[in-house]
């Protein structure tokens, strides 16, 4: 009698059959498929993918390089524009983040903006008002010219007295060789000085500033909100354009000062005091020049920015018209003046190559300064609506 038992340890066992499912009707056996694990599954995947490329690395080694080198290009645009506008979100938020001690003027709102056109080149003090105390190019030599200067000056003292929360600035570079390195800006603070502010010197002196590389209208503008963040530590809400108009008859000059009443009625502006001395010619043929061409340039709202005007003398009308025609056409073929006589212009304004400081001073801003071409600037900026 067979004492061992029956199972696989028995030494009489034996498999009569292989493992699996043993069909009758063919005489085959079917295996048993074995589950695949799905924890190597990607791995798997990933070999495949790996060895695709590879055969096609082989098959089209100049067609596969391109586009892997195409895609890497876009990774790294994709990459830079993303940390671009965070840093630029970044750097914002840090105006709003308790810092307002590093910014001297944090506590001013509001800008008055005086932009120069001639630099002051006399050793005295005591002829401000006389032609041969400024460096005039042929087309300023007229007989009261030095004193329309004079009176931009008083006008933005005078506007800034009656705003507790404006910053008054003169822009204005060093734009004339003959008349060495000094600056418009300086050249109107200077003058400002010797006149004891007008009677203002308590109340405006201290918040006096110069903005020193403008070279151009659309530089005094973008410069100057600039130069504002770079004291403030912030930018202004509304933008209005105050003109004073000047008329030359018989050689006196003549203020027309309706527009004073918007420093009462606007709060967080920007006030652009912009005289033209260099021919006879009223600001009113400027506006599409100022509030559509250079606000549109920066992108700045159209509701938040205001523009007063007078009509000009009958005598300067085609002047002026002749003359702000051929400059308007230059900056809407040109918004930015980069290109052609704009930027021939410009290059000629500066004879001493000063280096342009901003946008040290605005980093959200950057990309707007170094933006050249027709189209408006295609990124983010902190006014927009």
């Amino acid at each position: 009698m067979n004492n061992y038992p029956f199972g696989s340890n028995s030494p009489k066992s034996f498999n009569a059959y292989p493992r699996g499912d043993f069909d009758i009707e063919s005489g085959t056996i079917k295996r048993i498929r074995r589950s695949r694990n799905s924890s190597f599954y990607p791995v798997r995947m990933i070999k495949s993918f790996a060895n695709r490329l590879h055969y096609y690395y082989k098959l089209h080694p100049l067609l596969f390089f391109f586009i892997s080198l195409s895609f890497g290009v876009t990774i790294l645009i994709v990459i830079s524009l993303y940390e671009h506008h965070y840093r630029m979100l970044s750097n914002y938020r840090k105006l709003d983040d308790g810092f307002d001690n590093n910014y001297p003027f944090a506590k001013l709102k509001n800008l008055v903006m005086v932009a120069g056109h001639s630099v002051y080149t006399s050793n005295s003090c005591g002829k401000v008002d006389k032609e041969d105390s400024w460096f005039l190019e042929s087309y300023q030599k007229n007989p009261g010219q030095a004193a329309t200067f004079l009176a931009h000056i008083k006008e933005g003292i005078e506007g800034t007295a009656r705003d507790d929360e404006a910053l008054l600035m003169f822009s204005g570079g060093e734009t004339r060789k003959d008349a060495g390195p000094r600056s418009e800006a300086q050249s109107y603070w200077t003058v400002a000085e010797s006149k004891g502010w007008f009677g203002k010197e308590e109340s405006v002196k201290w918040r006096a500033l110069t903005e020193e590389h403008a070279r151009d209208s659309f530089e005094n503008l973008l410069f100057s909100v600039c130069r504002f963040r770079e004291l403030t530590g912030t930018y202004p809400h509304n933008i209005t354009k105050r003109l004073v108009r000047q008329r030359l008859w018989g050689g006196k000059f003549f203020v027309h000062d309706k527009c004073c009443l918007l420093l009462q009625c606007w709060k967080q502006k920007v006030i652009l005091i912009l005289f033209d001395a260099n021919q006879v010619v009223s600001y009113d043929f400027k506006e599409e020049r100022f509030a559509h061409l250079h606000r549109s340039a920066i992108g700045f709202p159209e509701s938040r920015f205001f523009y007063t005007g007078t009509p000009a003398s009958p005598t300067s009308k085609a002047a002026a018209l002749k003359g702000e025609a051929l400059v308007r056409t230059q900056f809407q073929r040109d918004p930015y003046g980069c290109m052609g006589s704009l930027k021939r212009k410009k290059i000629g304004r500066d004879p001493f190559h000063r280096s342009i400081p901003y946008p040290n001073g605005c980093p959200e801003i950057k990309g707007l300064f170094k933006y050249c071409g027709a189209a408006p600037y295609p990124g983010s900026l902190p006014w927009a609506e």
